[in-house]
């Protein structure tokens, strides 16, 4: 047995053992898919924070901790009779396999949009196949895609999905105009102190700017989440530049708190 091997048989017997009805952990056999699944959610945000922070030592543990969730999740699967850790890994095998056939067999596509359109078309096929499975009961153009996405992620997927048919803008000019609309339609509910109307534009407002950055290339969940991390580096350099110079945030004026951002805007980023 490889070391590789080894090491995931020794995950696997740690998971049966916390799982075992006599011998094993109160508070892990306790749970459920659904009181799971929002740790997995958490972790996989982990991971991606440990890659924002370049930090490897993180990585190595956040993606441990990510395995030990797919590890969780396919022991219950075990325990119900439905499949076992061994069939995960073998389904994903078999997709990536099925997937790219210009690397495991013969196939050659003339280019990167040929070769994207063949994986296109196999996903169809298997979203087919899993309707088949469900008895013919197909959930359209945009079934599947999760709903407990983060909310940007998840409408660029549903912008993704219905341009795949032809229902898209033809250009980002178009989206841009469109952005326009649903500001001028924003700014006349605040005019009107209309909450729920407030909302609802403000919702549309982002979904079009995420398509605006599906058109531009531009993925909206990461852009947001550059742009936190900008503002919270600039936020805590402010607060430095603060408690320098004797400052109370709370008695800071506007006049002053726009010089201390402005000047934190000026001060380069720390080394990481």
């Amino acid at each position: 047995m490889s070391e590789e091997s080894s090491a995931l048989a020794r995950l696997l017997e740690v998971m049966r053992r916390l799982r075992d009805p006599q011998r094993g952990c109160p508070w892990d056999r306790e749970q459920t898919f659904a009181t799971i699944a929002p740790y997995t959610i958490e972790e996989a945000y982990e991971v991606a924070d440990a890659i924002e922070r370049n930090d490897p030592v993180d990585l190595r543990d956040e993606l441990g901790d990510l395995l030990f969730q797919v590890v969780f999740h396919a022991r219950m699967a075990e325990e119900r009779g439905w499949f076992d850790f061994e069939g995960v890994a073998a389904a994903i095998h078999d997709k990536l396999v099925r997937r790219h056939p210009h690397v495991f067999s013969d196939a050659v596509f003339a280019n990167r949009a040929a070769q994207s359109s063949n994986w296109e078309e196999q996903k169809a096929r298997e979203r087919a196949e899993a309707a088949a499975r469900r008895g013919g009961r197909s959930h359209g153009v945009l079934g599947e895609v999760p709903r407990a996405l983060p909310a940007l992620m998840r409408a660029a997927k549903l912008g993704r999905r219905a341009a795949r048919v032809g229902f898209d803008w033809p250009d980002a000019a178009g989206v841009r105009q469109k952005l326009i609309e649903e500001l001028a339609e924003l700014d006349a509910a605040v005019s009107a102190g209309r909450r729920e109307a407030i909302a609802d534009e403000i919702g549309d407002a982002l979904f079009t700017l995420v398509n605006l950055g599906r058109h531009l290339e531009v993925d909206a969940e990461e852009a947001l989440r550059a742009a936190t991390s900008k503002f919270e580096a600039r936020f805590r350099r402010m607060e430095s530049l603060a408690e320098a110079r004797g400052l109370k945030l709370e008695a800071l004026s506007a006049e002053q708190w726009d010089a201390l951002w402005n000047e934190a805007k000026r001060t380069p980023p720390s080394p990481a």
